[in-house]
């Protein structure tokens, strides 16, 4: 646009000088010559002014020029007090905000959350991932292994385990663990037969082995073994499932109530805490929520489809249909606006200030240049154009009177 307003120029330039080589060939050719003078003129004249707004015009320190660079202090503290009267006053703020519902807003973007692809959450998932993925693994991965580790070295399992138990034996939830002890114990039993027919053989006499009594023995234990372990299973009234039974109400009390069990568990989860497996499994736990969550942020659709997206949506639809909730949330969002601009407000308008102040001569220069855009150029143009239609207007008064 500044080459189409200097080619103007030039043109007006040519025009007239043809025109006034030309002038006594035709009465019309003085009009065509007051036009390309005045137009000379007025653009000659707003190029100036323009110029004279950014730089001094052909470099040349004429008083009142390069405006612009010369008061960019004064722009700047000038601009501050605007934004600041206008924009960062907790009383505007709060004006503002009265008009804004954040609470509908925010409702109907979580109602229509997974079908929207809007850029909001598009830029909010990116925004997620950037952030996880910027974070250090490594420390972030041990920070949370060591809030897990500390959580669970807070917590008293002993009472817990306890309790747990007691309420399974009140609801006979303890029973299948009963029937599946039996059922173990009858397997093993089975499995290791030869294993008390060898420990029989050791420990009889010679002459039970001569005679062959230590295999009846044997035989009669492992008999006896398994015959008691089927009642057990068949009887819920046997006599050794009450014992099983009253041995276990005994360590659910002591789990509640003895202190050395409290500390044997308290030792035992240490223990555990302390295992190097316990630890891989930990890291290993946190690799796959790490690689879960990322994956969720670059598919927000995707985590949104699902059970969370439906209490997300559940949320946005009580948002819209609470007018109590709406006037809560809208009232704390106005407070946080107000009570932020408040706090910040100076610090904002000092900003723009000492930026404004940091720079140079040039850069000012050019970002004003840049913003305004093409209608300084215009200018020019409409100071060609409308300077050349004075001139025809001011030769043809000439000529008529």
């Amino acid at each position: 646009m500044q080459a189409v307003a200097t080619g103007l120029l030039v043109v007006m330039a040519i025009i007239y000088v043809i025109a006034r080589l030309n002038e006594g060939a035709h009465p019309a050719v003085g009009y065509i010559r007051a036009f390309a003078e005045a137009a000379m003129v007025g653009g000659l004249a707003d190029w100036f002014a323009v110029t004279a707004l950014f730089r001094h015009p052909l470099g040349v320190p004429i008083p009142h020029t390069a405006i612009i660079p010369r008061n960019k202090d004064r722009i700047g503290d000038t601009l501050a007090l605007f934004l600041r009267d206008n924009f960062l006053t907790p009383r505007v703020v709060a004006r503002r905000m009265r008009s804004i519902d954040v609470a509908t807003a925010a409702g109907r973007f979580l109602t229509r959350a997974p079908d929207a692809g809007g850029r909001l959450k598009e830029g909010a998932s990116r925004m997620i991932a950037d952030m996880l993925g910027a974070l250090d693994p490594q420390r972030l991965g041990g920070m949370v292994k060591s809030a897990i580790s500390t959580r669970v070295q807070d917590l008293d399992l002993a009472p817990l385990l306890g309790q747990a138990l007691s309420a399974a034996i009140a609801d006979g939830r303890h029973l299948p663990l009963l029937d599946g002890l039996t059922g173990w114990a009858s397997k093993t039993l089975a499995a290791n037969d030869q294993l008390i027919r060898e420990i029989v053989n050791r420990r009889a006499g010679a002459i039970m082995r001569w005679t062959g009594l230590d295999q009846t023995l044997a035989n009669a234990i492992i008999d006896g073994l398994q015959k008691m372990l089927v009642e057990m299973a068949e009887d819920p009234a046997h006599p050794l499932r009450a014992k099983a039974e009253e041995g276990l109400a005994a360590l659910a009390h002591d789990l509640q109530h003895d202190e050395r069990m409290g500390a044997r568990i308290a030792g035992l989860r240490d223990e555990i805490l302390a295992n190097p497996a316990m630890i891989r499994w930990l890291d290993g736990l946190w690799e796959q929520a790490r690689a879960a969550l990322l994956r969720a942020a670059r598919d927000p659709d995707r985590a949104l489809a699902g059970r969370f997206g439906e209490a997300l949506r559940q949320l946005g639809q009580t948002l819209q249909d609470s007018p109590r909730l709406r006037f809560t949330i809208n009232r704390f969002a106005r407070r946080t606006a107000v009570g932020v601009t408040a706090s910040y407000g100076d610090g904002i308008v000092s900003l723009v200030s000492d930026t404004v102040r940091g720079w140079d001569a040039q850069t000012i220069t050019g970002r004003v240049e840049a913003a305004v855009g093409r209608d300084l150029q215009f200018i020019r143009v409409n100071g060609t154009v409308v300077g050349g239609l004075v001139g025809v207007v001011l030769h043809a008064i000439g000529a008529w009177l």
